[in-house]
């Protein structure tokens, strides 16, 4: 398909060496006619960056909400997955590269705003998620298909790795109900080294989500053996969310496995992630779940008054749910933090 100037960027400036510079994210990627931004989502055209893929998709999915992982976000319900190519970082370890890597040898069908909100709709979703590869990297398509979702009554959800900023930040996330933002470690040079990235972008992000949006926030930490799955590393990075974003935002410490350039490293084991999420705990955080690996206590929501069990899982799928409409608990009354009804 032909690259359509109807779709332009809208995060841009010219400079004066005659190159358009991409505004939609810290990389700042400054273009000559023909070239790519470094997130392969991007290309300069005469005089506008556009986006090839507007309109496209690498793949349509119903799945549970709690795979995005959302626990607290209308769990039960089902979301309608999708997302395009390209990333704004290059994670080493990245999970899904053959979908984010620049010019990813993936199918693309066609897909428009209004035909992805219809086709949510008449699989019973109650939203739509930008997953698979970085949502910020289709920042306007996602846009435009939040708009056609909100027309329906369908909520919007973002799997990020938050690496944003500016107006990029405000327009993206104006547009999402709620966002699972990966926080793959709280130390710069692992940012650096294994993502081509930095750090502050994303706390930056985290906070901004937290402080001045109604966006419903939760943080995913993927642990690698040998590199963030450090003894004090899942404390730091607790201590941190607590201390910055407050006791009620959920964490998920996930099992990471061998994929694209880390493969010489073993996977997370169930008792590293308990681990992590013992000392989660321990540093003030309400809710903590653990994920990719079998291990129940880790996937139940339980009350942070009184440890009723609220919800309880198994893999993705919600098993018992006491939890009323409010949120609220049915044995001791105390408030649930989440999107309920």
């Amino acid at each position: 398909m032909a690259v359509n100037l109807q779709h332009a960027a809208r995060f841009t400036r010219a400079v004066a060496d005659g190159r358009i510079e991409c505004l939609g994210c810290p990389r700042a990627c400054r273009l000559r006619d023909g070239q790519a931004g470094a997130c392969g989502a991007r290309v300069r055209q005469g005089d506008r960056i556009v986006l090839p893929d507007w309109g496209r998709t690498s793949g349509l999915c119903v799945d549970p909400i709690e795979k995005k992982p959302l626990y607290h976000f209308l769990p039960g319900s089902r979301t309608l997955s999708f997302g395009t190519r390209g990333c704004t970082l290059a994670c080493r370890f990245c999970q899904n590269w053959h979908m984010s890597r620049p010019q990813a040898p993936v199918a693309l069908r066609d897909a428009g705003p209004e035909e992805i909100a219809d086709a949510a709709l008449r699989a019973g979703c109650a939203s739509v998620a930008f997953t698979y590869n970085e949502p910020v990297a289709f920042a306007e398509f996602a846009i435009d298909v939040a708009e056609a979702c909100r027309a329906r009554g369908l909520r919007t959800v973002a799997v990020t790795n938050g690496w944003v900023e500016g107006a990029a930040r405000r327009a993206f996330f104006e547009a999402v109900d709620a966002a699972n933002v990966d926080l793959k470690a709280l130390d710069d040079g692992f940012y650096r080294r294994m993502c081509s990235g930095s750090l502050q972008p994303v706390l930056d992000t985290l906070r901004y989500l937290r402080r001045e949006t109604g966006v419903w926030l939760e943080v995913t930490n993927l642990l690698i053996p040998g590199e963030n799955d450090g003894a004090d590393a899942a404390a730091r990075l607790a201590g941190w969310v607590a201390c910055e974003l407050g006791a009620d935002v959920p964490v998920h410490f996930t099992a990471f496995h061998p994929d694209y350039r880390l493969t010489d490293r073993p996977p997370t084991s169930v008792a590293t992630l308990v681990h992590a999420r013992d000392r989660a705990i321990r540093e003030g955080l309400r809710y903590v779940y653990t994920g990719n690996v079998v291990h129940p206590e880790g996937s139940t929501t339980r009350c942070h008054a009184c440890g009723e069990p609220l919800l309880t899982r198994a893999g993705f799928v919600v098993t018992h749910r006491s939890v009323g409409i409010g949120g609220k608990c049915p044995r001791c009354g105390a408030p649930c933090a989440g999107v309920w009804n």
